[in-house]
């Protein structure tokens, strides 16, 4: 059986990471999903193929993508989704109705319409796995994240269900669920704050490795990353 991979948000700080370590991977086909790929420090290799993407919380968009990928009985698909975006810093009463519906486009909407039309691909095909990127937050209530934090919780609902529904079709669905992720802007965003107890990206695409090589029985999982607590 072959097997396929899809990362989606391939290109930013956290999918440059994922995307360095899946992509050595035996996989025997790679796409990477951005939205602005830079030609010159692109992945490149005979498996991996680049893909524009356009606002991915727009269904055609992702219809459209998707369009680049045959179905295949003898073929395993596989998806990482780094997709998503934080907003912080503001007490509910604070938020401005635009600050909490794009939390919702962000980290739902565009997950749940990438997680239908990959449904639909393994559903033709032999079968597959998708893991999304989840925050410690949407599972831990933190004040002054309230938008950040409810939408995280939504998309932990929905991978639970795709995980029930995706029985029927051969389909896992797992995420991961970091407190703080080792990148540029994280740090800037935290300048006091202890990045060797920081989650690498790259460790969290030896995590979806492992996933994906247990897809079969590993389902329905939102896996926490809080930090190393004995780092110093």
């Amino acid at each position: 059986m072959k097997k396929e991979l899809l990362i989606f948000g391939a290109y930013g700080a956290l999918g440059t990471g994922v995307s360095r370590i899946l992509s050595a991977k035996p996989f025997d086909k790679v796409y990477l999903f951005g939205s602005h790929i830079d030609e010159k420090n692109k992945f490149s290799g005979k498996k991996i193929e680049n893909i524009n993407t356009k606002d991915l919380s727009i269904e055609e968009n992702v219809s459209a993508v998707f369009r680049n990928i045959l179905p295949d009985k003898e073929t395993n698909f596989f998806l990482f989704s780094t997709v998503g975006g934080f907003f912080g810093g503001k007490n509910i009463w604070e938020t401005s109705e635009d600050d909490w519906n794009k939390m919702f486009k962000i980290n739902l909407q565009t997950n749940f319409l990438i997680a239908k039309y990959f449904s639909n691909l393994v559903k033709e095909s032999g079968g597959g796995s998708i893991c999304f990127t989840a925050a410690y937050t949407g599972l831990h209530e933190e004040a002054g994240k309230g938008a950040y934090g409810v939408s995280k919780s939504a998309l932990i609902h929905f991978v639970k269900t795709l995980a029930l529904e995706g029985k029927e079709i051969n389909l896992s669905a797992n995420a991961i669920a970091p407190f703080i992720i080792d990148t540029p802007a994280n740090r800037e965003w935290m300048t006091n704050g202890n990045y060797s107890k920081w989650i690498k990206p790259e460790e969290i695409g030896e995590l979806a490795w492992n996933i994906f090589s247990n897809f079969s029985f590993i389902s329905g999982n939102i896996i926490e990353l809080k930090d190393r607590s004995n780092a110093k």
